[in-house]
């Protein structure tokens, strides 16, 4: 995969002091205002944010991912669900590094991506009821999940749609003030 512009101008591995403090704004973030939205039923600003996050941060957004299901399971109790967290975002950031490397793609695009997302969430989610219970707890809890999939699905989309380019121009203009960076166009085009 292409590096993100963060990721190109990078001679040493490793977290810089910079990146810590971008990730750590990057976790609190995300964290809050999904905390602020969780009585929304399954509208929620996650997916916007790893959409972003990938797109600038590159692959250090797993770090993001991870320290962010940890402080999920941390404030709702470690069950089954946080195994989910563990690998549902994980896809979504593949699918983002996978979808971008072939060109910039404006708001729209990642509005379906998203929409498409979350409604497929439930069903993602499915797998650890095999283990628990069979495919067919499986598949009965997902059929069940529907009716929350869909608004899901639509949040994810309206949320995209509004707030995607607004985000892309403020992560594009604070990246900016890093030593050695030059004017680079956002994320995606406008459309």
């Amino acid at each position: 995969m292409r590096p993100t512009p963060a990721e190109a101008g990078r001679a040493r591995p490793g977290l810089t002091a910079r990146d810590v403090t971008a990730l750590s704004l990057a976790i609190a973030l995300v964290f809050v205002l999904q905390i602020a939205m969780a009585p929304l039923p399954n509208l929620e600003p996650v997916t916007l944010l790893f959409v972003l996050y990938t797109l600038h941060f590159g692959r250090k957004t797993l770090l993001i991912v991870y320290a962010f299901a940890l402080l999920e399971g941390v404030y709702y109790g470690f069950h089954l669900w946080w195994v989910m967290y563990l690998y549902v975002w994980t896809i979504l950031y593949l699918i983002v590094r996978l979808l971008s490397r072939a060109k910039r793609h404006g708001a729209l695009f990642w509005a379906v991506t998203a929409g498409l997302y979350g409604l497929a969430f439930g069903f993602l989610c499915c797998f650890p009821y095999v283990a628990l219970g069979g495919i067919e707890m499986a598949l009965s809890w997902w059929i069940a999940g529907i009716p929350f999939d869909i608004p899901h699905g639509i949040g994810n989309f309206v949320i995209m749609l509004v707030l995607f380019h607004p985000l892309d121009r403020v992560m594009t203009l604070l990246r900016l003030g890093e030593p050695g960076s030059r004017p680079a166009p956002p994320a995606t085009p406008k459309e």
